[in-house]
């Protein structure tokens, strides 16, 4: 994947404004309950790779968490730097490809991971980012996977009407059959290509990447095709439900959109086999 690509594709595509909307909202703040479970304690090292626009690291460093913050996009860095300013000095921030980090080994204590995976079709290239991770996380530090889950299409299209437009259909049958999103279409405003996985899939690629202990989480479950999301979401009490919903949701990752796969560096390095 050229990351020329993925700078280009969020030219056109603002990311910024998309945990704006309805659905944004109720993804972030499921998203943090999910990251404050996996944080080790207060002097924890946090590194949100990918991090888009930034709102996860702006949230933690406001927590008082040392927070590496890194994204492909030069536009998303600099963005996040005008609205650090000066305010968060335990807060850090630059432009970093996930295949090739400029992190020392072993710094880490959790990595959030919540964008490079679906943007890279090819699996060697995912593998890489695994990879990567590992080497910076610190012996027993977590790694925070997002994915899409593969039948994320399916289930917007089946909600939204859009099963019945032959483009988009087609594009859907493509990406549950073969995993690669492919958008052809200027009418359809999604990725030109990303990768959506499977459960078993995103766990066996960690696990090949030298992870322990790797388990999945549903971001939302079905709570994001709640209908009229919109106004629903402006109600506390509606909104409060549909994040239980999520919650009671998680063991079943693929009824949602996203899924956050966590893995465990060993604190054993890997020895070769003298055999």
């Amino acid at each position: 994947m050229d990351k020329e690509a993925i700078i280009d594709y969020y030219r056109r595509f603002n990311e910024d404004e998309r945990l704006k909307t309805a659905y944004g909202i109720l993804e972030e703040a499921h998203t943090r309950k999910l990251i404050l479970k996996n944080i080790a304690g207060p002097a924890a090292s946090i590194f949100d790779i990918g991090g888009g626009t930034g709102p996860y690291s702006l949230w933690l460093g406001s927590l008082g968490y040392s927070v590496h913050y890194s994204d492909i996009v030069p536009g998303h860095v600099q963005l996040f730097r005008e609205r650090l300013g000066t305010s968060e000095k335990n807060v850090s921030c630059s432009v970093q490809d996930a295949r090739q980090l400029s992190y020392n080994d072993n710094c880490a204590d959790l990595i959030i991971l919540n964008g490079p995976l679906y943007h890279l079709y090819e699996r060697t290239e995912r593998l890489q980012v695994l990879q990567e991770c590992k080497r910076i996380l610190k012996p027993s530090g977590k790694l925070l996977a997002f994915t899409i889950g593969r039948l994320a299409g399916l289930l917007y299209a089946l909600s939204s009407g859009k099963v019945f437009d032959e483009e988009y259909y087609e594009m859907t049958v493509r990406e549950v059959t073969t995993g690669v999103r492919r958008n052809q279409s200027s009418s359809h405003l999604t990725f030109d290509i990303a990768y959506f996985h499977t459960q078993q899939e995103i766990e066996a690629e960690m696990l090949d990447a030298g992870f322990d202990a790797v388990s999945t989480a549903g971001v939302l479950g079905p709570a994001w095709n709640t209908p009229d999301l919109e106004s629903v979401i402006t109600d506390e009490k509606k909104r409060e439900r549909l994040l239980d919903v999520a919650e009671m949701m998680e063991m079943y990752p693929l009824l949602g959109p996203k899924m956050m796969s966590t893995g465990v560096k060993s604190i054993y390095p890997v020895t070769e086999n003298p055999a």
